[in-house]
């Protein structure tokens, strides 16, 4: 049984950063394709950024571009989310989510995965 757990979350001010970690066990992530997704209230579960495998391709919402990274360390068998000049609407229960198949295509789409992190909560409020 694998496991993917994320931390890192918390309440930051508009204009601040996080960086949420998912961290694996039982499974080893350099080939396995990662998304972030987030959870707004009353709103559905939208892929924020993906990676099709280390080294592989990342795509990334159009609403987080230029403020959002995703990475990862091979070492740690961890994928991280770095999120830069958050504002208010990036507020959700933010979710990782890893799958041995997925291809850059469709590592956007939240049906395609496997495994699923129990959640960390981002709020950005002033």
């Amino acid at each position: 049984q694998w496991q993917l757990v994320e931390s890192g979350g918390g309440l930051v001010q508009p204009g601040g950063s996080l960086r949420l970690s998912c961290a694996a066990s039982g499974r080893t992530l350099d080939n396995y394709a990662i998304g972030w997704f987030r959870q707004a209230p009353g709103k559905e579960r939208e892929g924020v950024v993906c990676s099709s495998k280390s080294g592989g391709g990342t795509n990334y919402a159009d609403s987080v571009k230029g403020r959002f990274t995703i990475s990862r360390d091979n070492a740690k068998n961890t994928v991280y989310l770095q999120m830069n000049s958050l504002k208010p609407e990036d507020t959700a229960v933010y979710y990782c989510a890893g799958d041995p198949h997925t291809a850059q295509a469709v590592c956007m789409l939240k049906n395609v995965y496997i495994k699923w992190g129990q959640g960390t909560q981002v709020t950005v409020s002033s």
